[in-house]
């Protein structure tokens, strides 16, 4: 199991098909999981893709459109059947509060989970963790709309002949790193800067300035292409992007691996949602995602 990667448990929108479930994504981020936009069926992509509700720390709903919430049942319930031992926050938009406390006492079960609510009401930071930030940011569509951005803090990567250099071993690796300096030696001397890595959730949002905050300089993008440029005005009127904006959003953001989801049925030849995306100016990785996809975070940058 790599330590970051993205599986990818359904990228229809409205209306799932044959192919694809509704939307469904897990992030697996040094030992935690975030489960983002749970829709029908996630539980059982769930099983089929191999992931555990013991695995799920968080659950970020972006809005409560039913292809982007109506698994949230199964899904807490599934949390509860299976006495997950820790805590699991959710996050998602505050003025969808009715909607989050019926989809979650939709039927009746016996409520073990110690489910911790944390409606987001404005953009800023929501949680500071050991490894990342996450944050969220108000897009444009027709209901209130959150995007999610998960940010590693920039550190330091030892460099191991310096420090044997140096002749600094063992525990004393660890006091540099704390105290910064050891026997004269500077941190700075046996180390080198590490970029912290970047991942982004975008879902459905008319273009706009917070999806460019959201994108940038991201290692992975997740990011709605639920229309075809030919279809932009479609795309505009109900609050979406196509697979050009998408592209283009991934181009000027500097963005290492661009993965485009939520696909409307009306199209049916995925390559034309990369070939889009490339038109736009975007030359790097590219995934068009499918169902139970498993997608890796990027190495770091050198």
């Amino acid at each position: 199991m790599a330590a970051r990667e993205l599986v990818v448990l359904g990228t229809a929108s409205q209306v799932p098909t044959r192919h694809r479930n509704h939307n469904g994504y897990l992030l697996r981020w040094d030992g935690e999981g975030l489960l983002f936009d749970p829709g029908e069926g996630t539980q059982r992509q769930m099983a089929r893709a191999g992931v555990s509700s013991h695995g799920i720390h968080r659950i970020c709903l972006t809005h409560f459109h039913g292809d982007h919430c109506l698994g949230l049942p199964g899904v807490v319930q599934r949390i509860s059947l299976d006495r997950v031992p820790h805590p699991v926050t959710a996050h998602y938009p505050a003025t969808g509060q009715p909607y989050f406390d019926r989809l979650c006492y939709a039927s009746a079960y016996l409520e073990a989970a110690d489910l911790r609510r944390q409606p987001v009401r404005e953009d800023g930071t929501l949680a500071v963790t050991g490894s990342y930030t996450l944050g969220a940011r108000r897009l444009s569509h027709p209901v209130d709309a959150f995007g999610y951005r998960l940010s590693e803090p920039d550190g330091r990567r030892m460099l191991p002949d310096r420090l044997a250099a140096r002749s600094i071993t063992g525990p004393d690796i660890g006091r540099l790193q704390r105290e910064g300096e050891l026997r004269g030696v500077t941190l700075a001397e046996v180390s080198e800067a590490r970029p912290g890595q970047h991942f982004a959730f975008v879902m459905d949002t008319r273009l706009c300035d917070a999806v460019f905050a959201l994108a940038e300089g991201c290692d992975l993008l997740v990011i709605e292409a639920t229309f075809l440029d030919r279809d932009a005005a479609l795309a505009r009127e109900y609050g979406h992007l196509t697979a050009g904006q998408a592209g283009r959003v991934a181009a000027e953001s500097g963005v290492r691996h661009l993965v485009l989801t939520h696909f409307s049925q009306r199209y049916n030849a995925p390559e034309e949602f990369a070939r889009e995306a490339r038109a736009a100016g975007y030359e790097g990785s590219l995934t068009v995602a499918e169902d139970l996809q498993r997608i890796a975070v990027p190495p770091r940058r050198a």
